[in-house]
Order: C-alpha cells, then sequence, then structure tokens
C-alpha cells in the first residue's frame, strides 16, 4: 500500500483501518478499492474530481487555511479573561463534548455522531496529555480551552453560556500571543467552510486566507 499513510489516532474510534491518501493517482485510487478501510484525501479546489467519485469517494467539507503573522496579531482584552495551564482534565472534555459540531467527521453521513463525538474528545485527551492545551479562564471558571501544536491552532471550544459575548475574541487573542512566544514567526490553522464564527474570529485576529483544499472520504466496508 504504497500510496496509502495509516492514521491510528482514527483508527481506534471506527474500528476499522483508516488512511489518508499521499497523491491522487489512478494507482493510489485503486488501492482504496482493494483493502478494506476508511479513506481521506485532501485536493484542491480546482482539481477534478472525477476520478474521485468513479472510486466511491465523496466530499465531505472544505477547509480554509488561514495564516497570522505575529506583527499583524490584534490583540484584545476585557477584564476577568485569563490563561492557565493548570485545569480540570473532566472540566475541559465536558466543553469539548459540546463544542465541536462543525467537524468533518461529522458531515461525514456514514460515520454515527457518536463516533465522531469521539473521534474529537479523543484528540482533546491526547492534547492534555501532551501539554497542548491551555484552560481560558473567566474569573475562577473555566470558561473554555485553545489546544495547539507548534504553529498551528488546532482546536477552540468555549462553553456554551460564554459564547456569543465576544470572550472568544479576547481569550484567543492572548492564547496566540502565548504561542508565538515559542519563537514563530506566524501561525496557522484550518476552519471549516462551513464554521462562519470561527473564520469571522480568526480574521478579527488579523490571520489571512492563504490555502483552500477540498476534503474527500470513502469507506471501504463497514465501521462498528
Amino acid at each position: 500500500m504504497n500510496h496509502l499513510q495509516e492514521t491510528p489516532w482514527d483508527k481506534r474510534n471506527f474500528n476499522i483501518n483508516t488512511y489518508e491518501l499521499t497523491n491522487t493517482t489512478e494507482e493510489a485510487l485503486q488501492e482504496t478499492d482493494r483493502h478494506k478501510g476508511h479513506y481521506t484525501i485532501k485536493v484542491t479546489p480546482l482539481e477534478n474530481p472525477e476520478p474521485l467519485l468513479r472510486h466511491g469517494f465523496y466530499y465531505v467539507d472544505t477547509l480554509i487555511e488561514p495564516v497570522c503573522r505575529k506583527k499583524d496579531l490584534n490583540l484584545f482584552s476585557e477584564k476577568g479573561i485569563s490563561l492557565s495551564n493548570t485545569y480540570d482534565n473532566d472540566e475541559i472534555l465536558e466543553i469539548a463534548e459540546e463544542a465541536f459540531m462543525h467537524g468533518r467527521f461529522h458531515r461525514d453521513f456514514n460515520i454515527p455522531d457518536v463516533m465522531a463525538d469521539k473521534r474529537y474528545m479523543n484528540w482533546v485527551s491526547d492534547l492534555q496529555e501532551n501539554g497542548q492545551i491551555i484552560a481560558l479562564q473567566y474569573g475562577n471558571d473555566t470558561a473554555g480551552f485553545y489546544g495547539f501544536t507548534g504553529d498551528k491552532v488546532l482546536l477552540l471550544g468555549i462553553r456554551e453560556e460564554y459564547r456569543s459575548r465576544g470572550l472568544a475574541k479576547v481569550f484567543t487573542s492572548l492564547a496566540c500571543k502565548e504561542q508565538f512566544q515559542a519563537g514563530y514567526d506566524e501561525l496557522r490553522t484550518s476552519i471549516s467552510a462551513a464554521n462562519v464564527a470561527s473564520l469571522n474570529l480568526f480574521y478579527a485576529l488579523g490571520f489571512r486566507l492563504r490555502n483552500t483544499v477540498d476534503v474527500y472520504h470513502k469507506l471501504n466496508g463497514e465501521v462498528t
């Protein structure tokens, strides 16, 4: 399977082998016909999807990939808001459970929502273990969390009662500032085109579009 990269972090959630294709050649697509599994491929929006559709792939999402240079970050502030590297793991997971609705696996009609939820919960748990979660504090309350790795912003979850209050801009700008302090010249993230709230948030912070990819999935077999 020369054209398939295993994704064990997804396999544990779906009880089937999972892969990401490294290219869209006919040989690579034929491999997805021969082996049971769930497959992901990301392509530019201008690429002809006909070969993908012919081999059973289906569109699930468009990911917008904005970046922000350190000098362009817009900082916001509000009294009572702070960041913390110490937090209750279970409290972060409770926020995560209600926060993710725009993921590509939630949009995949072959993946039950409970499995998509499990995938994101496991991801947050992994980030906690690796010290890649920052808690967002409002006074003494944990209002949300920010997940990152290297120069990439991965996840942002805000407790429901704190949404639509303009607090996400403050939280996220402070977390980005802290991430920049690790020595990066720019940060990047990846946002579903369906997640308009997040797109507007990161645009307000100074992120600008650099790349866009379309995501296709294929299921050859069954998830159980």
